[in-house]
């Protein structure tokens, strides 16, 4: 699954939260504080290992989840790209619009030419 979609869903993204807060948490513990039943919660765990944003090991009768820091580091590069990108164009938009106003001054309201 793309990390993208993984993360698109509030209740996944609150997973993401509370293991890098914690730095890995048995799936007990995550489910603890849902109103979710821990088969929904599953579910979000599933997809979340199917994008390969979190591990899993099994530590006898418990799994114990942790973050996978390589996927996660690429959605921040890509998202820094993408926001550097859009400020990029923002600049040109402000810099088109500075130069509009001074070329054409604004008539009072009402006034047409």
């Amino acid at each position: 699954m793309d990390p993208f979609t993984a993360i698109a869903e509030p209740t996944r993204r609150i997973i993401l939260e509370r293991l890098v807060a914690n730095g890995s948490m048995s799936a007990t513990d995550i489910y603890r504080g849902f109103t979710s039943s821990p088969p929904a919660i599953s579910q979000h765990l599933k997809v979340l290992r199917e994008a390969k944003l979190v591990g899993v090991e099994k530590r006898a009768q418990q799994r114990i989840y942790y973050i996978n820091p390589e996927p996660m580091k690429k959605l921040e590069k890509w998202i820094r790209q993408f926001a550097a990108a859009k400020e990029q164009e923002f600049q040109r938009l402000d810099s088109l619009l500075e130069k509009m106003k001074l070329e054409a001054p604004m008539l009072p309201f009402g006034e047409t030419k």
